[in-house]
């Protein structure tokens, strides 16, 4: 399925055999309370109560007598450990244990069964303890109310050493958050007692909340209060000095009631578990590493006609409001919607009616993000149970007991690529793989090979574009933090097409007031994206425009003979050579393909100048980040994309099993050899779109088999409107490896008369032919008068050994002599083996008396 879930925890794996194996050694040995009592296969009450932050899990069971036993799962031993019993028939509302398994805190209610008398406290419903269990010893009373009471240990990030003093958050069905300071000494060894436990410290931390959600990963507390009826987010931030934060305060335009109150990860009761989640508002807060905030939100459904469901993303500072018609109402529509945390995509879905993968990274455009109906197989695969997404991608099954870390599926992902028919699940799913982030090199290989399949099946994008751009994006994104800012993650643009089964608004939200100055980790980064939707309009996503710009400079100065300076030209050069060396120490493979084994100047400038542009774009840019790395990163990158296109145009090469004879000129080329030009096409078209560098040698390999594979006027339209770009080494071949048959010289002169006048000149010369030999004439003839000064009539009417009867001829003569025996160094003719000096001396006369007619 989409999701992969590997289990991390399995109460029926991981803890029944432990308390099978302890039940029998209690009955061996006729214990009578010293371990877990007998369960006598009532398994059903044996369920999680919590997931600390260093992932161990509680739990609790009872026994036939009604006992409350509290269990718990060390997740990194392995080991299970009966942590205290408590000898009533209550029901168990909430538990947390200390890091060091020194203290115990939990609230229980009254059991529900008829004829009990209330085994708590006169007058209370609820019942909070705090217990020393290190060893079992006094139990202190922390509330007796008539309302229901959460507990949360505090988890500090300083492992290296035992702590004095235990912080425990306390929230009330009366909408107050309290925090209890507990300091704990050693007696008789390692027995561990509280301190003063008559008079313990404590704080009220918020009021008035509807709404509070624990992460007990980055030990933070969100929670929601209403001022003047207006919902407002408050985050918490606790740290391992034993003080606390307010972060932010964020308005949501979402409908509370302040009658209402919903806990999100403050342990898993049977008082959630007994709610009817589709009469009750879904909403939680995603964050991860890259300094996103989600707050995803579902309303009460008035009906199950359709369900709208919205997403802030405050870390880009605009909502989705989505909206989705349900296919068909039946009978499996018996629990609400799901939102889980999957790193840079947050997952929603509603078993059996629809699964929605939504980029928190690259939200604008809604194309980006992954839309299935209950038409697709992908949801009836899909966990049916109601799953808890709790901080980073763990999931609790609190139905099964089951720990899960949740990830996207690569490989089922990419199976449903294969299959895929809509424009919009393609490019959501190219993105989807690309950021699993699995063994790349075998990622990119079967992505190239779907693209060679469908490579004229997408209408609203270039595949290769889309390929190139992307996988480019991901091979460096992870390198440091704001890429997503400063480097194209898409080739697209805008997004025009609806997605079928789902409609949405986009609207602009208020930010995050920042209510502390100094930020470190997480914080840095979530208010570096906040100033960045604040202040950087329009976007800093780096484009070719003045590489563009500059290339085409560079090449018109080169076609006019005017260079600037040889310095910026060598450096420009420098960075091609470096990007080529990266690429080759990182491709140890041979190649199949004729690339890099020439010099193509012009390549070379482009890759050059995208070095130094992106350079200067990330050192602009990318505050705190040493020189050197950035440098590394450009030349990765910029390899990255040459690499991109050498796989495409290796793969296709390889499955057309084409052999280096498919560069010869006196073959027939065959359908591999059509395929493999039309890829390479395909591949020019994309990158000229977006001006992207070309490996050197690329564009002989096309003229190459341009030439064996097209008829001579399509061959041309195509170099006439820049398909075929004819390079000097590609036209050198085809000088020396076509004979002079009628039509050879028709397409040799064709070619020669499309070339720059300077490339013209080197060619004509490699070419035995009358034709050649007029043009080198003429070039010459041209050459000697560009800067000719007119003289007197007898400074040129000395002797010749050449005149002809013609005067006006013999005058021309007489000139042309008199400038190349002024400046034979300059002026010398530039003969060739295969040039007949004479022939082009007579030629030329020839043509001048063609043009004056006589």
């Amino acid at each position: 399925m989409a999701l992969r879930l590997i289990a991390d925890f399995d109460l029926e794996k991981d803890v029944l055999p432990w308390l099978r194996v302890q039940q029998a050694a209690s009955a061996a040995a006729g214990a009578r309370g010293g371990g877990p009592g007998v369960l006598e296969n009532n398994y059903e009450c044996l369920r999680v109560l919590n997931v600390e932050q260093n992932r161990n899990i509680i739990y609790t069971y009872k026994d036939n007598k009604g006992n409350v036993f509290f269990g718990l799962y060390d997740y990194q031993t392995k080991q299970n450990e009966h942590l205290y019993t408590f000898e009533k028939d209550l029901q168990v509302v909430s538990c947390s244990v200390n890091r060091e398994k020194t203290l115990l805190a939990t609230s229980l209610v009254q059991a529900a069964k008829e004829g009990r008398s209330n085994e708590l406290q006169p007058g209370s419903k609820c019942l909070t303890l705090l217990v020393e269990i290190h060893p079992i010893n006094n139990v202190k009373v922390l509330k007796a109310v008539d309302s229901y009471i959460w507990v949360q240990f505090l988890y500090p990030h300083v492992e290296s050493r035992p702590q004095r003093e235990n912080h425990l958050l306390l929230l009330s069905e009366e909408k107050y958050i309290e925090q209890f300071h507990i300091q704990v000494v050693q007696e008789d060894g390692n027995r561990v007692v509280i301190k003063n436990s008559g008079h313990l410290p404590r704080e009220r931390i918020a009021e008035d909340f509807v709404w509070a959600q624990w992460d007990m990963s980055e030990q933070r507390l969100y929670y929601i209060d209403l001022k003047k009826s207006r919902s407002v987010l408050k985050c918490i931030q606790f740290y391992a000095d034993e003080h606390f934060n307010l972060m932010f305060e964020a308005p949501l335009d979402i409908s509370l009631s302040d009658s209402g109150f919903k806990l999100v990860n403050f342990g898993y009761s049977h008082l959630q578990d007994q709610e009817e989640l589709s009469e009750h508002l879904t909403l939680c807060v995603f964050t991860n590493h890259t300094g996103s905030l989600c707050v995803c939100y579902c309303p009460n459904f008035d009906s199950w006609e359709q369900i709208t469901y919205s997403v802030f993303y405050f870390h880009k500072g605009h909502s989705k409001t989505f909206t989705t018609t349900l296919g068909s109402v039946d009978s499996r529509v018996t629990k609400g919607i799901t939102f889980l945390n999957l790193d840079y995509y947050v997952a929603v879905y509603l078993p059996g009616h629809f699964f929605h993968l939504l980029n928190i990274q690259h939200p604008d455009l809604i194309c980006h993000s992954l839309f299935l109906t209950e038409n697709s197989e992908v949801i009836d695969m899909l966990p049916h149970s109601p799953l808890q997404s709790l901080s980073g991608s763990l999931v609790l099954d609190s139905c099964s007991g089951k720990l899960y870390r949740a990830f996207l599926n690569q490989s089922y992902l990419l199976e449903f690529l294969w299959n895929s028919r809509l424009d919009c699940e393609r490019m959501a799913l190219l993105h989807c793989v690309l950021s699993c982030g699995q063994d790349p090199r075998r990622l990119e290989a079967k992505i190239i090979q779907w693209i060679s399949e469908n490579i004229s099946a997408c209408h609203s994008f270039d595949l290769i574009q889309e390929f190139i751009i992307a996988s480019s994006y991901w091979s460096i994104y992870p390198e440091t933090s704001n890429m997503d800012k400063l480097l194209p993650y898409s080739s697209l643009l805008t997004w025009d097409t609806e997605i079928p089964g789902i409609t949405l608004v986009t609207e602009e939200i208020p930010l995050p007031l920042m209510k502390v100055h100094s930020f470190k980790g997480y914080w840095e980064k979530l208010n570096s994206n906040l100033e960045y939707v604040k202040y950087s309009k329009p976007h800093l996503h780096y484009n070719n425009s003045v590489v563009r710009r500059e290339w085409h400079n560079l090449i018109s100065e080169e076609k006019t003979g005017k260079r600037r300076s040889t310095v910026y030209v060598r450096n420009i050069l420098d960075n091609a050579i470096k990007v080529i060396s990266n690429l080759e120490a990182k491709n140890l493979e041979p190649r199949l393909t004729p690339l890099f084994q020439e010099e193509d100047n012009h390549q070379q400038l482009l890759i050059g100048l995208m070095v130094s542009e992106l350079r200067d774009h990330l050192l602009r840019h990318l505050q705190g980040v040493e020189k050197k790395k950035i440098e590394q990163m450009v030349l990765d990158y910029v390899s990255k994309l040459l690499d991109l296109i050498c796989q495409i145009l290796e793969a296709s090469w390889r499955k057309h099993n084409l052999h280096p004879w498919a560069l010869h000129f006196n073959r027939q080329a065959s359908a591999a050899e059509f395929a493999v030009f039309h890829i390479m096409t395909r591949i020019l078209e994309a990158t000229n779109t977006l001006f992207l560098p070309l490996p050197p040698g690329f564009h002989t390999l096309h003229v190459i088999l341009g030439v064996r594979c097209l008829p001579l006027h399509n061959l041309l339209h195509y170099i006439d409107h820049g398909v075929l770009l004819l390079t000097e080494a590609a036209v050198t071949r085809l000088m020396k490896d076509l004979d002079n048959t009628e039509k050879n010289e028709k397409l040799k002169f064709s070619i020669i008369m499309r070339l720059p006048p300077l490339t013209g000149q080197k060619i004509c010369r490699l070419w035995d032919h009358p034709v050649s030999s007029n043009i080198i004439s003429r070039n010459h003839v041209k050459r000697l008068l560009q800067n000719y000064n007119k003289q007197p009539w007898s400074s040129v009417m000395d002797k010749s050994s050449f005149s002809v009867e013609f005067l006006p001829l013999n005058y021309f003569i007489h000139i042309l002599t008199d400038i190349e025996s002024s400046n034979p160094a300059l002026y010398a003719f530039e003969g060739h083996d295969n040039v007949d000096a004479k022939f082009v001396e007579e030629a030329a006369l020839k043509h001048t008396a063609m043009l004056l007619g006589l």
